[in-house]
């Protein structure tokens, strides 16, 4: 048998990565387990070096056998060994430094297309972004005598990428980047909004920005005083009045509601001309459908290493990703695919005896802001919802939904309990100064008796409430551990609610790290454990899918229906994202009327008929995907959307 072919051998050779979590790594307080225990190193190699004086432990990814002895024995879980599919090392992009995250080929940006960006969080989506925007020069995985641009360009030859990079190194490219995280902007840029949006505008697209975005009433404010959807369609603006060749948006719909992410969709597209490039990383998959001409999904393990596919069409990108299976590669990325056939029927439970129904009666309730003396008035329909039912709020920004969410939660008072409440008050003081003989009194006592039992029958029902609001500021100072065990330790030692809750949202993770340090989805995914740990009647949550990549949100929102399910429980919730909303819903809330200023409640309805009232207010239709149910949003005026909406059929339970 002839020799094998030395390069051959190399190919066929498992490339192996070793990542070292640089905040967990800790050797000052460990007795340095990953090299006491490495058969490498008792072999007398140099696999693993470290001592008690160094920061980070550092791995040989040459020398390691991928035994998998260190990442059992370091004693702060900061060890991971991968194993990746063997062609992957020829097509290394970019490296960050020994043991740290990398990331294999590069998204393909197309002149005058929009591409998508889909995958979890930490598979290297930001960073490709960076390197597509000239920031980061890649050094194809030699972080330690990096390349010139000519062997850059070689290696990108013959690829869409070479013309790419050849304009950038020319300098010719222009490129500008929305920030993911908008609530950091006030803090890098002062000043009065619509003087900025005159300032940049390079394309005269000011006023159409301006009408479609809805901004002309906080062109006369300052930026450090915008709302968080404020700020989001600032920054959109900002970017798209500029003049450049390359427009990147990193996750532009967050903090915006239904409407406004059509409208954003519509603002991003008509940035599009013959010859410049518009790339978006969004986790609204609904939205990402709506917005992009050809998608490149990214998939990987979070922090250790990314690999981005070639371009694939809109709808196959998308169900790509949620199936977990890339055709093209023979390759699957997760081991179960996504689905929204929603299986769990809730019929089977409308049987059991056990289930309550609560009713609540029509309610008002007016807010007058104290600076300005503006209100805002909601009005509440009669309804009633019962155990093991979700009902989802649909409605914009502004429409009144946290205020009937405190108003459930007591924290809030409809106007009449009020009054009533005042009435009491003055009837209590009328008797205790009164002489307790006098008819004057006796009248008292009665009328109070009377105000009392009306207020009984007047608010929300008297029931207990979990709430996780809008916004997570963090200010418990320690671990996620012991916040939890602070906080719901009952449940948090359930094996019930581990397995249903805590595990499915990867909480062990994260479960040593110190709450002020944990990213916008690690907040999100411990708010959403504390609000279901907390023993309740009914559970609001508001806004779950904030924050958290297009993976988590549905692991999340399987979390919430299968707890709210299973422990005969109500839960309200006000969502956004599309694909959630509908997946979550056995009963829509639709809200109406004009943002800010006086709005109405409906009663809770089918989740059909809410979504067709909702849908023909924002005048969008939807479809579902025949492979795996999800909702898509028809293209305005294209033949299904006109057709839809001569039938009035909005929106699709299941084709």
């Amino acid at each position: 048998m002839p020799p094998k072919n030395k390069k051959e051998d190399e190919s066929e050779q498992l490339t192996r990565i070793a990542i070292v979590d640089d905040q967990k790594c800790k050797p000052k307080k460990c007795a340095q387990e990953c090299q006491k225990f490495c058969p490498v190193v008792r072999m007398g190699k140099l696999c693993v070096e470290v001592t008690a004086g160094s920061k980070i432990a550092w791995i040989s990814e040459e020398l390691c056998i991928g035994c998998g002895i260190c990442v059992k024995k370091c004693p702060f879980g900061a060890i991971t060994i991968i194993n990746l599919p063997k062609d992957m090392e020829k097509h290394t992009t970019h490296r960050y430094g020994p043991n740290s995250f990398k990331i294999h080929r590069m998204p393909t940006p197309r002149p005058g297309q929009v591409l998508g960006l889909v995958g979890s969080n930490g598979t290297g989506k930001s960073t490709a972004l960076k390197v597509l925007a000239g920031k980061l020069k890649p050094n194809l995985g030699r972080f330690d005598n990096p390349p010139d641009w000519s062997e850059i360009l070689n290696y990108f030859r013959g690829s869409e990428l070479q013309n790419f990079f050849t304009r950038i190194l020319e300098d010719t490219m222009k490129a500008i980047i929305k920030p993911q995280y908008v609530d950091h902007i006030p803090k890098a840029i002062k000043g009065i909004v619509g003087e900025i949006l005159t300032e940049k505008n390079e394309i005269n697209m000011r006023d159409y920005l301006v009408d479609i975005l809805d901004l002309s009433n906080v062109l006369g404010r300052g930026v450090q005083d915008l709302s968080g959807g404020e700020l989001q369609r600032f920054a959109i603006a900002v970017v798209a009045v500029q003049k450049a060749d390359v427009y990147m948006f990193d996750e532009p719909s967050s903090y915006l509601d239904v409407k406004q992410r059509i409208h954003a969709c519509k603002a991003i597209r008509s940035l599009l001309k013959q010859d410049n490039y518009v790339v978006v990383v969004e986790h609204d998959l609904a939205v990402l459908d709506y917005l992009s001409d050809f998608i490149c999904v990214l998939y990987g393990m979070p922090g250790a290493y990314g690999v981005v596919t070639m371009p694939f069409s809109v709808r196959d990108g998308i169900n790509i990703f949620l199936a977990g299976f890339i055709p093209t590669e023979n390759l699957r990325f997760r081991e179960a695919a996504l689905s929204f056939k929603i299986s769990e029927n809730p019929e089977d439970l409308l049987n059991a005896a056990d289930i309550h129904s609560h009713k609540y009666p029509k309610m008002v309730k007016t807010l007058v802001e104290k600076k300005t003396g503006s209100s805002f008035r909601l009005e509440v329909q009669p309804g009633q919802f019962q155990d093991s039912e979700i009902v989802v709020m649909l409605g914009e920004n502004g429409t009144g939904k946290t205020t009937f969410i405190k108003m459930l939660a007591g924290l809030l008072l409809s106007d009449d309990e009020e009054k009533g409440k005042k009435l009491v008050e003055k009837l209590k003081k009328q008797i205790e100064e009164g002489d307790p003989d006098s008819e004057e009194v006796e009248k008292a006592r009665e009328n109070l008796e009377k105000v009392e039992t009306k207020l009984q029958d007047m608010g929300v029902p008297k029931l207990n409430v979990s709430y996780k609001p809008q916004k997570i500021s963090p200010k418990f100072e320690g671990t996620v551990r012991q916040l939890l065990h602070a906080k719901i330790r009952d449940s948090y030692v359930h094996p019930q609610f581990v397995t249903d809750v805590v595990k499915p949202l990867n909480m062990d993770n994260i479960i040593d790290n110190e709450v002020q340090n944990l990213s916008g989805g690690e907040l999100q995914r411990t708010a959403i454990v504390l609000c279901l740990g907390k023993p309740a009647d009914i559970y609001l949550v508001d806004e779950p899918s904030a924050y958290l990549d297009s993976e988590q949100r549905l692991l999340c929102a399987r979390v919430i229906k299968r707890f709210i399910m299973h422990s005969k429980k109500c839960g309200f919730i006000v969502e956004h994202d599309f694909i959630m909303a509908t997946y979550l819903a056995d009963k829509v809330v639709v809200y109406e009327g004009t943002p800010g200023v006086d709005c109405t409640a409906g009663p809770p309805e089918s989740l059909l008929t809410g979504m067709n009232k909702f849908l023909k207010q924002l005048d969008i239709t939807f479809r579902r995907d025949p492979e795996n149910y999800r909702p898509r949003i028809n293209k305005a005026e294209s033949q299904k959307d006109t057709e839809q909406k001569r039938a009035g059929t909005f929106f699709y339970m299941d084709e």
